[in-house]
């Protein structure tokens, strides 16, 4: 998100904050990357800046790891790559602002985020599913991939930018011990995959469904008439979005990154079993 999400100086914003919240809650923030062609979970001043500044770095998901390696090249991880390279190193959180799903105009063209939470052994954080997609078709294809999606005191969906979406959800928690509870029954069983925990964005900055709904769809026709596709979807229609929203969605997506990372950061506490900060050694978060 640091190198392909959000425009500059907003990414530098977003990494200073999510950084402070999960030190703040006890854990060990880790961003995942690839570095000169190293695979890396955690990175150091030198490296984040030179990503920061997006320096020739590329967007790589779990499938391009290995390619992006050989090459010894840069890359920004999706949430596929992140959840990959978490599983490798052990880490079981990770925090991001929102996954990626079923498109709207493509129901064929479905982002590799679904496939590999469905394979990694890793609690995801975040505030939903990026609004521009398909949300009811890309909770349904979850639901078959036997994800389970549990909602951070809500009962519904959030809708990245905004609080509600209307899509129930079957479980909800309250407290991280209860989701720490849940992802140990969760591995024990053998279940493969992750955990898919939302939570909307903080009361502040989440934007009216409706403002939303209008600039999404706006942002859909645009991108049909410029002939934007693949990969390059999601980064148009976003910039649209902000544009259309005079700047708030980018507001909102700071705050509700901050807010995952904290959330992220009280699960891998709890799931030491040491409690909140002062009680013992750090857990671990990306």
């Amino acid at each position: 998100m640091f190198a392909q999400g959000l425009a500059m100086p907003a990414n530098r914003r977003a990494a200073t904050r999510m950084l402070g919240e999960v030190e703040a809650a006890g854990a060990v923030p880790a961003i995942t990357a690839v570095s000169r062609g190293v695979a890396r979970v955690g990175l150091d001043d030198d490296d984040l800046e030179r990503f920061l500044r997006r320096d020739g770095v590329r967007k790589v998901s779990a499938r391009d790891l290995a390619l992006c390696m050989a090459q010894q090249a840069d890359g920004a991880t999706t949430v596929a790559a992140t959840v990959a390279l978490c599983a490798l190193a052990g880490l079981e959180v990770f925090a991001t602002g929102g996954i990626g799903g079923v498109h709207r105009d493509a129901p064929f063209d479905e982002s590799a985020d679904l496939v590999e939470l469905a394979r990694s052994p890793v609690i995801v954080v975040c505030a939903g599913a990026k609004s521009i997609l398909d949300l009811t078709a890309t909770l349904e294809r979850l639901e078959t991939l036997g994800v389970p999606v549990v909602g951070y005191r809500t009962r519904e969906l959030p809708g990245f930018f905004t609080a509600s979406t209307g899509l129930a959800l079957d479980a909800s928690v309250d407290t991280p011990e209860e989701v720490a509870a849940i992802w140990r029954h969760h591995t024990a069983l053998g279940r493969p995959g992750g955990l898919l925990l939302v939570q909307p964005p903080p009361s502040d900055v989440a934007l009216p469904p409706d403002i939303v709904g209008e600039a999404t769809v706006y942002a859909l026709a645009q991108a049909r008439k410029a002939g934007v596709r693949g990969g390059a979807v999601t980064p148009f229609l976003l910039a649209e979005i902000e544009r259309r929203t005079a700047g708030a969605s980018v507001e909102a997506n700071l705050g509700l990154l901050a807010a995952n990372a904290a959330l992220a950061a009280r699960v891998a506490v709890a799931l030491t079993g040491i409690g909140p900060p002062g009680n013992g050694p750090p857990g671990e978060t990306s």
